[in-house]
């Protein structure tokens, strides 16, 4: 019987980017076809049995549900085939969190699925593109990664999909975890868990929807007024979420508006544009039909209310449940 084979979903990024000089500071994502990147790779003398697959070649900022319908349907594809053993996906930093949390929601965790990218392009000195990439190897080929839900590998780190976030805009040391930290360290060599499996078998929480409802997000600052949430319910916002100082706070008459949308039928979630913390639920929120983010931040607070949404729930308690869980 062959080895189980591990499923490359290449997407772009700056692991396939290039600069055409080894010390430029600008430099082009989705330059390298992943067929040449996994030659490198196997020259270094890796033996996992690894097929690539070119999704899309492109920087991460472009990134969005036509490309996440792709990867979703290869995704199952993968849990269905017995030659498969598990998918990494190469991808763009800048909206690997938001892809990596929209497939944690949308994929039953019976195969490990790890993301990984890098901060430096692949012509760059220090390239951090192929060590990353070894890394990822490790844990998706690992007995242990399944039942963890999505992975992102990122350094010699590995991180849950749902605490993941990238929080420096350079150095190789761009991703962080909230509440947790890293749930595994590893290295090309091999991978050290830092605690047991917690979704085994688990299926998939959300079915990935057919269309993503508008929600945007309102970042908050000094003097804003209501306008900004008038103006999104004028646009057609399905829900609203508030990237609001500390813990989800912001100016009254943002509240207010706010409020008057949620007794409309539009959720509102309060988030928090700090860097890290929790915004737990305020006795207000009862009253004016808010939901409280907890430990996420905008981004996935926006997608795990449109799958929500697309699922039919509105109802600020019953949307509430899915933000505490872990």
């Amino acid at each position: 019987m062959s080895e189980p084979t591990i499923l490359v979903l290449a997407t772009g990024g700056t692991i396939a980017g290039q600069a055409g000089s080894a010390t430029r500071a600008d430099y082009r994502p989705g330059q390298i076809d992943i067929a040449d990147f996994l030659t490198e790779f196997r020259a270094l003398g890796v033996e996992t049995r690894l097929e690539g697959r070119q999704v899309a070649n492109i920087d991460s900022a472009n990134i969005g549900p036509v490309i996440w319908r792709v990867l979703h349907q290869a995704c199952m594809a993968a849990m269905d085939d017995p030659a498969c053993s598990g998918v990494i996906i190469t991808h763009g930093t800048d909206t690997a969190e938001e892809t990596a949390f929209l497939l944690d929601l949308t994929l039953p965790t019976t195969k490990p699925v790890v993301l990984v990218g890098a901060m430096r392009p692949a012509d760059a000195v220090g390239s951090d593109g192929l060590r990353n990439f070894a890394n990822a190897v490790q844990v998706a080929a690992h007995p242990d990664s399944a039942g963890r839900g999505v992975l992102l590998v990122m350094g010699d780190t590995v991180l849950s999909a749902r605490d993941a976030r990238k929080a420096h805009t350079g150095g190789t040391n761009a991703f962080e975890g909230f509440p947790r930290g890293p749930v595994a360290l590893a290295t090309p060599a091999g991978v050290d868990w830092l605690s047991p499996p917690w979704r085994v078998d688990e299926p998939a929480r959300f079915a990935l929807p057919d269309d993503m409802p508008r929600v945007p997000i309102l970042h908050a600052y000094a003097g804003m007024d209501g306008t900004s949430v008038t103006d999104a319910v004028k646009a057609g916002a399905k829900g609203i979420i508030l990237a609001g100082f500390g813990a989800g706070n912001s100016p009254d008459a943002v509240l207010e508006a706010l409020a008057s949308a949620a007794q409309s039928g539009i959720p509102v979630v309060r988030a928090t544009r700090v860097d890290e913390g929790l915004v737990d639920r305020e006795p207000e929120d009862d009253e004016n039909g808010f939901v409280a983010a907890r430990a996420l931040g905008p981004a996935k607070a926006r997608i795990l209310l449109q799958m929500l949404l697309a699922s039919g729930v509105t109802d600020p308690t019953e949307a509430q449940a899915p933000f505490d869980l872990r």
